[in-house]
């Protein structure tokens, strides 16, 4: 795999772990749909898996400064809140740059944690994983 690291599980398979957003159907305005990508990759990062959250389409919202600390659901903390215990985890954030240019999102909008890439690295990181989770 070029430049990923990889973890290898009890019975021997060699895997990366990349938990892709497609926001398509998740946004601030599914709030239920989004805590799922956050929890499975900082469950990835406690299992030594590589986990790598892919934002396009409506989903770069989330990334956008002061949006998350406004996103929450029932009893469960903020979206801020479980993206930072994310992020503290080792979870990577990447922003596909086509998809803020679509939003008219300027990428110092996004948190600084989130890195404003180009839609080709989302192509390059499924071609190199071993699995890929799509929400």
């Amino acid at each position: 795999m070029r430049g990923l690291q990889t973890s290898t599980t009890p019975m021997g398979h060699e895997i990366a772990f990349f938990s892709l957003l497609n926001t398509s159907r998740i946004n601030v305005d599914a709030p239920k749909r989004l805590y799922s990508p956050f929890v499975l990759g900082m469950t990835a990062k406690a299992m030594d898996i590589d986990a790598t959250i892919y934002f396009l389409g409506l989903g770069v919202t989330v990334v956008k400064k002061g949006v998350a600390e406004t996103v929450k659901e029932g009893n469960l903390p903020t979206v801020k809140e479980i993206m930072d215990q994310a992020i503290a985890a080792g979870v990577k954030l990447l922003v596909c740059e086509q998809s803020t240019q679509l939003l008219r999102l300027d990428r110092r909008d996004c948190i600084p944690e989130a890195k404003v890439v180009g839609a080709a690295t989302l192509n390059d990181l499924v071609l190199d994983a071993d699995g890929t989770m799509w929400f």
